[in-house]
């Protein structure tokens, strides 16, 4: 059986889990919701099926929950994808490893070295080193304006817009360019998205850093420079706004497929 976890901030507006579970309507697919807040793991009441998480609360006991899951199901995508996702700490250190461009970034505890990455870069970006939907980032030129601790700091690269690929089994399947008249260009934060076609040099890239993860999809934020792109983000539970690609139907597809396999 496919076991769903629904994605926390669906609106009957912007609903990807439902999305997903109209597509498993089509196919006469057996499935079922998990709530993590009425379950015991250990009871094995909940073994050798594939759970989908669609969402999941930035939490650590529903983080405890999937782990403990994974040892008797295989869940998508796995608690550890998704923990790396969630810290851009944790992201940008497996970027770098795999040498996946990424801009320049530093991570520290002190307020002296975060002095003296803004001293060298002049205009640095603010992130929350866990964080989602483009909330608490920001440009900054002076110590005045710094976040709170710890410090998530990247060179700022000037731009118009960015790109969202989603990448799925390894594929490049769909792609938006999110545009605004601001710093962040997150549809949530306001920016508008329009499907684009892939090119295969913003292909190669996401496919790189979605293995780099080690995830089943996800969506990879890049940023256009130099003739080429760099990653500012991946992820683990992604919407796809605006992509003209059947990304619900795509799913739906890969979890019935992976169950199949599993089960």
């Amino acid at each position: 059986m496919i076991r769903i976890l629904k994605k926390p901030t669906d609106t009957p507006d912007d609903n990807s889990t439902g999305a997903v579970v109209a597509e498993l309507d089509k196919s006469d697919v057996d499935y079922s919701y998990l709530n993590l807040d009425e379950i015991n793991p250990f009871t094995q009441d909940i073994e050798g099926d594939l759970i989908w998480v669609c969402g999941m609360k930035q939490d650590m006991v529903h983080f405890e929950m999937l782990t403990a899951l994974e040892n008797c199901n295989l869940v998508v995508n796995s608690p550890s994808a998704i923990a790396i996702c969630a810290s851009k700490a944790q992201t940008t250190a497996r970027l770098i490893h795999n040498n996946i461009p990424t801009p320049e970034t530093l991570f520290t505890g002190s307020l002296q070295k975060a002095e003296e990455f803004l001293n060298i870069h002049k205009k640095i970006v603010y992130k929350p080193l866990y964080g989602y939907d483009g909330n608490g980032i920001y440009p900054l030129t002076s110590m005045e304006e710094m976040g709170e601790y710890p410090y998530y700091l990247q060179e700022y690269v000037n731009n118009t817009h960015d790109f969202r690929v989603f990448v799925l089994n390894g594929k490049a399947i769909g792609a938006i360019q999110r545009s605004s008249d601001s710093f962040a260009h997150n549809i949530h934060q306001g920016g508008t998205g329009k499907a684009i076609e892939i090119p295969d040099k913003m292909a190669e890239i996401a496919i790189s850093a979605a293995k780099a993860i080690g995830i089943d999809y996800c969506g990879v934020d890049l940023l256009p420079v130099d003739g080429g792109f760099t990653v500012l983000e991946v992820n683990g539970t992604p919407n796809w706004h605006c992509m003209s690609a059947p990304i619900p139907k795509f799913i739906a597809g890969y979890l019935v497929k992976k169950e199949t396999e599993y089960c």
